[in-house]
């Protein structure tokens, strides 16, 4: 016996916002992993959509019976006999049916001309006059079925046409009863059993009626069958056996060998509380088996969100390791040397010059500006030599990180899936090396701000004036990438005094506090740019995971929703 659902009311408000929960889940992601899930959720929708909200909206509306089987079977030809006329096409060319056909009595028509049930379906009414539409269920009127039924001949469940199949699980899901055609020869195939063993899960009310068995085989057969359903534990779903025989001149299987399920279906039909068993068993195993399927979905949407977690750490990673590669490029004196110090060097000379550096700031003050009176190098070809030198550190570790992203999501399916779907995250982003000279150069900007600030007094305006502006950035700058912890790199003797020179210079004009000052502030910064720079590149990947990520919530929301359901169910 069917167990009763009470609250019907509650329970229908309950599904009715599960589903909204349903249809607002999304698993973006192509994993082989949730492949399974994802489909379980577009059957999930089309059941409560078809079936279950329909069914719990009348409770009282008509029991509706699908006709279903394998190509070939004889479910048309069924669907024709048992009215005794042609309602569906019947023939060897295949498929036969390809837009399902839904017969009821003219009393029922108003439970099926609206969308009540298969509402994505278009009606359209009458005797088929051409080719099937997609897309539409044909409705068809007939007195010789009793009121309180409708048959639902559906298209093929293993079809050559791939809508066709999907179409056919959907209206099985939407049956309250699954009339089963099979035939002598096919009645052990792998598909319809795979889908008996679904309706059995379910709990949807099954019937079977085993088409042209030759009559020498029958006493074989149809215990066989018995045995394989008793087995699959649908041991008290019904029989219908037909023994192959000649149809009439319209095609029809002879009366007396359809009569027992025919007045089975009219009993069934005529009998309020045998209508009401088997409604109530199909809803209640329909609601039933929302517990594995949505668990299915929970478990799926936590298993993307992790895989796209572990997909945004890469990135993180990655370009955390780039922050602090650029962060120690700037602190190692590596800037400090090659056509930098080539240049500086053409600025202020070499060798014995480097020698005096401790003999007094007044000689290298000299040594400067007669470098400026009488060389072609000037501050701004070292400061130019920086720009490239600092904007080539930053880019390499901008490149490296983009490699390393890439490398390891193409590891991963759902890396390789976002890759190819956006090819232009396997480098950095185009124009990244415009974007940094930029950024640079507006640096080197902010730290001739930064000179012109400290030297505002009379005194110090005049120091600064001394070696000029350009010049007093270019030892700022010099002195920024020798500058770690509060130490200068004095000690270092980093690119052959380099830095050592342009401290003492700062030193005298500006005083120890004020570098230090200045050069924290400068390399504060150039950091806050390139970590901005690197921040730009980290996003685009950021960005391509956040698409495909399930929301945070979405698990905490759907079984929030089913437990609702089941709280009233």
């Amino acid at each position: 016996m069917a167990q009763r659902i009470d609250n019907t009311a509650d329970l229908l408000a309950a599904i009715r916002e599960f589903r909204t929960q349903v249809a607002h889940s999304v698993l973006p992601l192509d994993l082989p992993s949730t492949a399974a899930a994802k489909a379980n959720r577009t059957a999930l929708l089309q059941q409560l959509d078809d079936y279950v909200i329909p069914r719990l909206s009348s409770i009282d509306a008509p029991l509706l019976a699908v006709i279903g089987g394998s190509t070939g079977a004889g479910k048309s030809t069924l669907v024709n006999s048992l009215l005794r006329r042609e309602v569906s096409r019947a023939g060897v060319i295949r498929p036969t049916t390809t837009s399902p056909v839904l017969i009821h009595h003219p009393q029922d028509a108003q439970w099926f001309t609206d969308q009540r049930v298969l509402p994505d379906l278009a009606r359209v009414t009458g005797d088929a006059s051409g080719p099937d539409a997609s897309g539409t269920v044909r409705l068809v009127e007939s007195a010789e079925l009793p009121p309180g039924m409708a048959l639902l001949d559906a298209p093929d469940i293993d079809s050559v046409v791939s809508a066709n199949r999907g179409l056919s699980r959907q209206l099985l899901a939407a049956a309250d009863l699954w009339l089963f055609v099979t035939t002598a020869a096919r009645y052990a195939d792998a598909v319809p059993w795979e889908l008996l063993r679904q309706a059995c899960s379910r709990g949807t009310a099954v019937a079977i009626v085993l088409d042209r068995v030759p009559p020498e085989v029958m006493g074989e057969v149809r215990p066989h069958l018995v045995d394989m359903l008793r087995e699959q534990g649908l041991g008290t779903a019904p029989v219908f056996p037909i023994p192959e025989t000649t149809l009439s001149a319209q095609g029809l299987i002879p009366d007396g060998d359809i009569a027992r399920l025919r007045n089975w279906l009219s009993d069934l039909a005529g009998d309020a509380s045998a209508r009401d068993v088997v409604v109530r068993q199909t809803l209640t195993g329909a609601l039933a088996s929302l517990d594995e399927r949505s668990e299915e979905l929970i478990s799926a949407s936590r298993a993307q969100q992790r895989v796209t977690a572990d997909l945004a750490e890469v990135v993180q990673r990655a370009y955390d390791g780039a922050r602090r590669g650029v962060d120690a490029g700037m602190s190692d004196g590596q800037l400090l040397r090659g056509e930098v110090l080539a240049r500086w060097q053409d600025f202020v000379g070499t060798g014995e010059f480097f020698k005096k550096v401790e003999s007094g700031v007044s000689r290298i003050r000299d040594r400067v500006t007669g470098a400026l009176k009488g060389q072609t190098t000037q501050p701004t070809d070292v400061g130019a030599a920086l720009q490239v030198g600092v904007a080539q550190l930053i880019e390499a570790h901008a490149d490296a990180a983009a490699a390393e992203v890439a490398r390891a999501w193409r590891a991963q399916p759902a890396g390789a899936e976002i890759l190819s779907a956006t090819p232009e995250l396997a480098a950095s982003s185009p124009h990244l090396d415009d974007r940094v000279d930029a950024a640079v150069r507006a640096w080197q900007g902010e730290v001739l701000n930064l000179v012109r600030a400290e030297g505002q007094d009379r005194r110090t305006n005049a120091r600064v004036a001394a070696y000029g502006i350009n010049g007093v950035g270019l030892f700022l700058m010099l002195v920024t990438f020798a500058h770690t912890g509060g130490l200068t790199g004095a000690e270092a003797g980093i690119a052959g005094g380099t830095a050592v020179l342009a401290q003492r210079v700062l030193e005298a004009i500006f005083g120890d506090q004020a570098v230090r000052t200045m050069a924290a502030k400068a390399r504060a910064a150039l950091l806050s740019a390139a970590d901005s720079l690197l921040t730009q590149e980290r996003d685009r990947y950021l960005d391509a995971v956040g698409a495909k990520t399930v929301p945070a919530d979405q698990s905490a929301r759907l079984s929030r929703a089913l437990d609702a359901v089941q709280a009233v169910r």
